[in-house]
């Protein structure tokens, strides 16, 4: 059995990015529901997973070294694909909003990929700047993810919490 080669942390957190996009992508050419359902499924496991690996690890090991109203978006920005995350599991495609709801989360998830990924200023870059370990947090970073991935799927994807929000009620 061949040993998959170590990657860094940018290099495991973009790989996940794209990976996203690409059942982004798919979910937006199907029409069928079964498949939508699949596909939106795998969506909120990728990414719950993908923002828990952040919160606990990569986030944590920015603090002080990036900028600190980029840090604090990147947390607001998780905490908002958690709460339609939230949404979509609770939901199915024919319902009322569904699909719009898969949409938004698009658009959430790629703006907050552009704030991490832009080139000289971007969370990446900074982390990148300020010398990091980008190789031991990406060891890391697999790690957690791999297990991650396995409780999720045996369990279900939780209701991960959002730390910058508070429960404001709107009705």
């Amino acid at each position: 059995m061949a040993v998959a080669a170590a990657q860094d942390a940018i290099s495991l957190l973009k790989a996940d990015h794209r990976k996203v996009e690409d059942l982004f992508a798919k979910y937006e050419g199907t029409k069928n529901e079964a498949k939508k359902k699949a596909l939106a499924g795998q969506i909120c496991l990728e990414l719950t997973v993908h923002t828990k690996i952040e919160e606990d690890i990569f986030y944590p090991a920015c603090k002080g070294e990036i900028d600190d109203d980029l840090w604090h978006e990147a947390y607001v920005e998780h905490d908002g694909a958690k709460v339609m995350i939230a949404e979509i599991e609770a939901g199915n495609p024919g319902d009322e909003f569904y699909d719009a709801k898969v949409k938004v989360l698009s658009e959430m998830i790629k703006h907050h990929v552009k704030e991490e990924e832009k080139r000289a200023e971007g969370l990446f870059a900074q982390a990148r700047a300020a010398g990091l370990d980008v190789d031991a947090l990406g060891a890391q970073l697999a790690q957690e993810k791999k297990d991650l991935v396995a409780q999720y799927k045996a369990s279900g994807v939780p209701k991960p919490p959002t730390p910058s929000f508070h429960g404001t009620k709107l009705a």
